[in-house]
């Protein structure tokens, strides 16, 4: 008999849409068979709305339904704390798998059940199946800064040796990272099933297969082994059956957390996905900037793109879940005080091909108060302008931004935790509160300029004073090129 593996992963907000993980609960029933694998890779617990009001249990009306056989942790997984999480690993149906995750020199989760590998029985078929985690996680996720993440390949060769020395039939690992290739190339491994990064992936490294989901349950990916060479399926959510169920259970908790309460009636559509968020300018963006800088008087709002997470438009009756779900994060706006150099320096440090997160020509920054334009031929900031005017590398300004980004080496570097002069409210209490006094109706304004990427003629720059390398700006070479959406925020 052949062995089926169903893998979601980064399942994150698909709970504040009771269809869609109804859905995707409805496509794994119809797949799933006795010779049928179970597994997750991180995230799917949180970030999102109900996941804020539950602590992350509300993945639990999901995994109570689908009864998964594994999952590993992802770095969102630790957002509402270690204890939260623990909670969630012992009242959870699968084994946790994290073989490179410590806690003050101990396996983490070890008392609630977590092991660093499993052998799963499924027909014929003895699967053995390990978890890793990206070892970003402490720097990415400020309620996780106290874990101990090793480098997850010796971690996954080290389980995959023992669980051949078992004589197992495959050997899994679930592969929470961005640059799980690593893995498949390394390790003596027939599958790495990838999360973290929200772009979708099949592929064949060596002799093993890779596969990564879309995020927020929009599919689920079927590989079967036996016959000959292995097959991948990719199964749409949107086409599946709803598991009403599921879905009621979704519903019920939305009511009862008091979310549905309408902020605003939004006629024009405002788009919020991942290709909106970092493609320049949008007015998702734009929206979330503008409510920052409104809050603060600050000269500049700055969100970063990755912060933004993917989901429905904000159309029609917009509600406090819905703005919450832009930034479902439990972090407060900070005010930071920066000089004109440093101010340029974060503006250079927006573009993709100056850090190591995602696609070169990605862009990570949204601005309010202030103009940027940026070459992307020749990768050089062209100009900058603060309330119509160029910035001034002597002079002082005040830039509101999520507090997550003063204590991340990995964007926006130049901004650190003793620039902060204020802090005001938690993140999405501002944008609600923006709402109820401005509206949801942002425009775009030629914010972001990004010559020779942007569609339409190339402009002229709106000052020559680029400022020299030397500024405390990241260095402008390529990034990687694997995108890592999830890791931003």
């Amino acid at each position: 008999m052949a062995l089926r593996i169903l893998h979601y992963s980064d399942v994150e907000n698909a709970y504040d849409a009771p269809e869609r993980i109804g859905r995707l609960a409805g496509v794994i029933d119809e797949r799933r068979d006795a010779e049928t694998l179970l597994a997750g890779a991180g995230d799917n617990t949180a970030p999102g709305v109900l996941s804020l009001v539950s602590d992350g249990r509300q993945a639990l009306d999901f995994f109570d339904a689908v009864d998964p056989d594994v999952d590993t942790f992802g770095n969102h997984d630790f957002d509402h704390g270690y204890d939260a999480l623990r909670s969630v690993v012992d009242d959870s149906p699968q084994t946790w798998v994290a073989a490179n995750v410590e806690l003050d020199g101990r396996r983490f989760a070890a008392d609630a059940g977590a092991e660093p590998w499993t052998i799963v029985e499924r027909g014929s078929h003895d699967i053995g199946v390990v978890g890793v985690t990206t070892p970003t996680t402490p720097s990415i996720t400020p309620t996780a800064s106290d874990l101990t993440v090793t480098d997850p390949v010796p971690a996954v060769a080290d389980a995959a040796a023992a669980l051949r020395d078992r004589a197992v039939d495959y050997v899994v690992a679930l592969a929470h990272m961005a640059d799980d290739e690593r893995i498949a190339a390394e390790c003596d491994v027939d599958a790495v099933l990838g999360g973290h990064t929200h772009t979708e992936r099949t592929a064949r490294v060596g002799g093993a297969v890779l596969t990564r989901p879309a995020a927020n349950g929009e599919s689920l990916y079927e590989i079967e082994f036996g016959g000959g060479e292995p097959t991948v399926t990719r199964h749409a959510v949107a086409e599946a059956p709803i598991d009403d169920e599921v879905a009621a259970a979704l519903r019920e908790r939305k009511v009862a957390a008091d979310l549905e309460t309408t902020v605003d009636a939004v006629e024009r559509p405002v788009e919020r996905t991942h290709e909106t968020a970092f493609r320049g300018e949008s007015r998702i963006g734009n929206f979330v900037a503008d409510a920052y800088r409104w809050a603060s008087a600050a000269d500049v709002g700055l969100q970063n793109s990755g912060g933004i997470r993917a989901g429905e438009p904000l159309e029609g009756d917009v509600t406090v879940a819905d703005l919450i779900s832009v930034v479902p994060f439990e972090e407060p706006i900070v005010v930071a005080e920066v000089t004109g150099a440093e101010l340029r320096s974060i503006c250079r440090q927006a573009s993709g091909s100056t850090v190591e997160l995602g696609e070169p020509e990605w862009w990570h920054a949204h601005v309010s108060g202030a103009e940027i334009v940026w070459d992307g031929a020749d990768a050089a900031l062209e100009g900058v302008r603060v309330d119509g005017e160029s910035v001034d590398p002597d002079a002082t300004y005040t830039v509101a931004t999520s507090e997550y980004l003063l204590g991340t080496d990995h964007e926006f570097p130049a901004l650190e935790p003793h620039h902060r002069v204020d802090t005001l409210d938690i993140q999405y209490d501002v944008l609600v509160e923006y709402a109820r006094e401005r509206g949801v109706d942002p425009e775009i304004e030629g914010r972001i300029r990004r010559l020779g990427l942007d569609s339409g003629p190339r402009e002229a720059s709106i000052d020559a004073d680029a400022a020299p390398a030397s500024d405390g700006g990241a260095a402008e070479t390529p990034g990687s090129g694997t995108p890592s959406l999830a890791d931003d925020e």
